[in-house]
């Protein structure tokens, strides 16, 4: 499996220190220091990449842009660091690709319990050739793709993940912390409602306007993806 992680962080002592714990923890690490070298770094590593992990605030190009930059390539995972706790910034964040997203100071072991989900989630997708249908809606492992009728969709990472899921569990009623448990990790720290956020997102792009929705709000209870009924 991919060990390799790039850490993209303008602060000296935070990076030697996280470099130095993620050393520990038996993973390989590249560093970059402003978003162009992340850039750089990326466009040469990156089929031997697990993940990055990618500072908002950067000099000469920020993270946005570098996460940005990314997305138009690959899935590859990124968590955002940031002293930014503000919740549209997180937003952003998410809205624009980013897997997750850690606010600054963190707790190493914090750090290393959301590069565990995504470790997890890697091995299990590895290896994988699976197509799957509910209503018109198609998925396929192999490629990656997800086609609505003829519509091909664009996914992030984190929204796949979540359809993935609820495709191998058709007309199945899941519950926040089931999906939370099952796509986000038993170790994610985050808020439950990052649940409603994605359940949205998919909706967003999946149930449109003058196609049947696939998508159901089971109240008091959570979320089921099925054929609407007749």
């Amino acid at each position: 499996m991919k060990n390799t992680i790039l850490l993209v962080e303008d602060e000296e002592g935070l990076a030697s220190y996280v470099a130095k714990e993620l050393t520990f923890e038996d993973f390989q690490v590249l560093t970059a220091a402003d978003g162009e070298a992340a850039w750089e770094t990326y466009q040469q590593h990156k089929d031997d990449l697990l993940l990055v992990l990618l500072d908002w605030m950067l000099p000469k190009m920020d993270g946005m842009e570098v996460l940005r930059r990314i997305r138009k390539h690959d899935e590859l995972p990124v968590i955002m660091m940031t002293a930014r706790d503000y919740l549209g910034d997180k937003v952003t964040g998410l809205d624009n690709g980013a897997d997750d997203y850690i606010t600054k100071p963190f707790e190493i072991e914090e750090l290393l319990a959301r590069i565990r989900v995504i470790q997890r989630r890697t091995a299990h997708q590895s290896g994988l050739d699976q197509t799957y249908h509910v209503a018109d809606l198609t998925l396929v492992t192999k490629t990656r793709q997800v086609t609505r009728g003829t519509e091909t969709l664009q996914l992030t990472q984190r929204e796949y993940d979540l359809l993935l899921f609820l495709m191998r569990h058709p007309g199945q009623v899941f519950t926040r912390d089931e999906l939370l448990d099952n796509v986000w990790g038993v170790d994610f720290l985050g808020q439950q409602n990052v649940v409603d956020v994605y359940i949205g997102y998919l909706r967003n792009k999946i149930d449109v306007a003058d196609l049947p929705p696939l998508f159901h709000t089971i109240r008091g209870v959570g979320y089921s993806l099925k054929e609407a009924d007749a």
